[in-house]
Formats: structure tokens, C-alpha cells, sequence
């Protein structure tokens, strides 16, 4: 459970997106469906190892059959198939198709998979005026994304 980004142009912001299957490094995973009256999207997930930094770049992942795209699921469901562990695949949307990105989220992503902070702000300093609005629209949006999230999960049963 977590984030991801839209690669669906109907997939809107705190969009709660339930992945069918899991498609990673060359692989496809099945998943799970919870059972749930709430309402949320289905799809491929895309999980790749890095942000999905432009349009161009998410349009090209929708191409390949996908819906989302985000960057753990690919792990887990490597993991969770070796081991024989049911896997349930939930996220919420937190960028649109349409959606590129000024700040370079990759510049600033460590081996670990986490975020350096320093790097992310070093890497807005390239443009202020554009990427500290981003960054403070894209909070806003993980905490709708959060809270759709949340709701979805206390309605569902895994």
C-alpha cells in the first residue's frame, strides 16, 4: 500500500488504484483483489526503479499496458512469489499522466530508495519559482492521496 503516479489520463489525484497484476523488470506478477464496495480503479502496475519524471516518460509506460506507475511493488512481488505469499497491491494517486516534474526526484533518490532531503532541496535551488510551489502542491496531494488511501483500506476486507 502506498503511492503511485497515474499513467491513465482517468486517474485523477487521491484516486484509489487496485492493481490486477504487477509488472517488473520484465516480469508480471498477480495479485490479489480485496473485496471492497468503495470505489477505485483496476490496471497493470508499472513498477520501475526510478520516478517517472515527464509526460513523454508515462505516456511510454501507459503504451506498455499499464495503468500506474510506482517503485516497490516490483520488489515485494519478487519476494512474495518466492516465498508462496499472497500479495494485495494497493495505491493512491499522487500524479497525474499529464504531470512532469521540475524538481529532478531522482537526482535526490538514494541507494536505500529513500528520498535525500538535502538533495531534493539542492535540486529545487535550480529553479525556485517552479519547484517550491511543486513540492508544496505535491505534499498537499500525499495527503489526499493519505486519506483516500485510509478510507479505502477501513472499508476493505484483504
Amino acid at each position: 500500500m502506498g503511492f503511485c503516479g497515474a499513467l491513465d489520463a482517468a486517474l485523477g489525484i487521491g484516486d484509489v488504484f487496485v492493481a490486477t497484476a504487477v509488472d517488473a523488470a520484465g516480469r508480471r506478477f498477480d495479485v490479489r483483489l480485496p473485496q471492497c464496495e468503495t470505489s477505485h480503479a483496476t490496471g497493470v502496475l508499472a513498477s520501475i526503479d526510478h520516478v517517472a519524471q515527464t509526460a513523454a516518460e508515462k505516456e511510454l509506460l501507459r503504451a506498455g499496458g499499464a495503468s500506474a506507475v510506482e517503485m516497490e511493488a516490483g520488489g515485494v512481488a519478487q519476494s512474495a512469489a518466492a516465498h508462496g505469499i499472497p500479495l494485495y497491491c494497493v495505491r493512491s494517486i499522487t500524479d497525474t499522466a499529464s504531470q512532469s516534474f521540475v524538481t529532478d526526484f531522482n537526482k535526490a533518490l538514494r541507494s536505500d530508495g529513500h528520498f535525500g532531503t538535502i538533495n531534493l532541496l539542492t535540486s529545487a535551488l535550480g529553479n525556485p519559482g517552479r519547484a517550491f510551489p511543486e513540492l508544496f502542491r505535491l505534499r498537499r496531494f500525499c495527503r489526499i492521496a493519505t486519506r483516500k488511501l485510509g478510507e479505502f483500506i477501513a472499508g476493505c476486507r484483504f
